[in-house]
């Protein structure tokens, strides 16, 4: 039966995970699918290490000069945010535990081409984090080296060609960011070697990173000043950031690094009994993710002048040197960095191949991206163009180019999920399968969190949403070019 342009746009697939609904679509010599190995710890591993990191370490740069002292309420904000949005994943997670995340949730939900933007949405959020944050692990590597060596990495070899200084980009031809392209490469051999073997390279990643932000926030609250926090908020009317405004600004600049919540979801078909172990890795992670954000913040504030923190490199370092006045505890909070990054770097990286192989499986994007190895279980092409990619990105831009894009794809794709918890509750009726729900039925909880992520969203820069219409354009283009005559629903109909 031919299906006219609306049945097409709106049509959905079987929540069920790939291995259980192939049948359901009819489509012959389906390719194998990704092996559940992934138990709670790693799991919530994940989402931890592609969470704490990145936030914490680099975009206190980028969100102090916002909103001053009262960053601490921007943190507070954009985890109440996700906070709100993590229950809406919980309980979708736990419904559909599939590959793919928000645009599994989507495309179960809200039909086909919704499903198509947020993966869009998703690929921008991923791709763009996974650049941004190998291009921060640079200046970490550097300042051990320094302390460690006293070496540096030459200028021209961990400067970007693409430099924004908010007015303008200049061009600089003769520079790469190398460390960045080394970082994605060793990344790349990890995953390619399997999701267990990642998994577990990344939680003694993780443990590390924890030691050592406890180990931070110890020294930075022996030179605690109370001053610091005076005045509280932005008092720079000529900025445009003052009062709530910066603290709104900053929400949104540091809201990115709050994407480990989606990233355990990408996992839902290498994870064992997944309606369990997704909803509680969700939480759990959101929870250990909070308390160490404002630990943090809280002691990086105290320690230090907020007019100090615009264009600092390795920042939580130097607090470290000044407050001391020594080399080692520097050292030590670099060399941690460099790890912790790492495991940043590669669970973003880990994210982006799992969502391409969703839709590649789904027939809206080509073959090449769901092939699976024999013998690793990892998608090996994937992987590798992925790295290519971000490699290219990472070595090449600047960070500033990235920060407020990555959060403008991680909002949109948790207002879908938001709103696609209404609308599951509604279709799976009785027949829900048993797990989470979202308290105080299912209205309350999806509509704060959308209205919460477009409050954040209404003060990201002009420039962003320029950016962003403009990637939304090449995906509409993408769907009605290839994605809606090859998809499999289109062929199984």
């Amino acid at each position: 039966m031919n299906q006219t342009l609306g049945q097409k746009l709106l049509r959905t697939k079987s929540a069920a995970p790939h291995h259980e609904d192939t049948a359901s679509v009819g489509v012959a010599g389906a390719l194998p699918g990704l092996h559940r190995s992934l138990g709670l710890f790693p799991l919530i591993m994940i989402g931890v290490g592609a969470t704490i990191g990145t936030g914490i370490f680099f975009t206190m740069v980028e969100a102090v000069p916002k909103a001053g002292p009262a960053v601490i309420l921007s943190f507070l904000l954009a985890a109440l945010t996700a906070g709100l949005t993590a229950l809406c994943y919980a309980e979708l997670a736990g419904r559909v535990p599939a590959s793919g995340s928000s645009y599994s949730f989507a495309y179960a939900t809200v039909g086909e081409f919704a499903a198509f933007i947020v993966a869009a949405c998703l690929l921008l959020e991923y791709g763009l984090a996974a650049s941004a944050t190998s291009i921060g692990w640079s200046d970490y590597l550097n300042n051990f080296l320094l302390n460690a060596f006293n070496w540096q990495i030459p200028e021209q070899l961990r400067s970007p060609m693409f430099v924004s200084d908010h007015h303008a980009v200049t061009f600089h031809p003769g520079n790469i960011n190398l460390p960045p392209i080394i970082l994605v490469i060793l990344c790349g051999f990890l995953l390619v070697r399997g999701a267990k073997e990642s998994a577990t390279t990344n939680a003694i990643m993780v443990i590390i990173k924890l030691a050592i932000l406890v180990f931070f926030a110890a020294i930075a609250f022996t030179g605690f000043d109370a001053n610091n926090f005076q005045p509280f908020f932005n008092t720079n009317e000529a900025s445009g950031y003052a009062g709530m405004a910066g603290v709104t600004a900053a929400a949104g600049t540091v809201f990115f690094s709050f994407i480990g919540l989606d990233t355990i979801a990408t996992a839902g078909e290498e994870v064992k009994d997944p309606r369990r172990n997704v909803p509680i890795g969700i939480l759990a992670a959101l929870i250990i993710v909070t308390v160490f954000y404002m630990l943090v913040a809280v002691a990086a504030m105290g320690a230090q002048p907020a007019h100090l923190f615009e264009g600092q490199q390795a920042g939580l370092s130097v607090i470290l040197q000044n407050v001391t006045g020594q080399a080692w505890p520097a050292l030590v909070l670099s060399a941690g960095a460099v790890v912790s990054v790492f495991s940043v770097t590669l669970v973003t990286i880990y994210g982006q191949t799992r969502i391409l192989y969703a839709i590649s499986r789904d027939g809206l994007i080509p073959q090449v991206f769901q092939k699976v190895s024999a013998r690793t279980k990892a998608p090996v092409k994937n992987t590798m163009i992925v790295c290519v990619v971000v490699g290219m990105v990472a070595g090449s831009v600047d960070s500033t180019f990235l920060w407020d894009m990555v959060s403008m794809g991680t909002l949109t794709a948790f207002m879908v999920v938001s709103i696609a918890v209404p609308v599951i509750r509604k279709r799976q009726g009785a027949d829900a399968p048993p797990g989470f729900r979202v308290p105080f039925g299912p209205y309350v909880i999806p509509g704060l969190s959308v209205l919460a992520c477009l409050y954040i969203m209404k003060d990201l820069s002009p420039a962003t949403f320029r950016v962003f219409f403009i990637w939304m354009a090449v995906a509409v283009v993408a769907y009605f070019g290839y994605g809606m005559r090859n998809s499999r629903l289109n062929k199984a109909k």
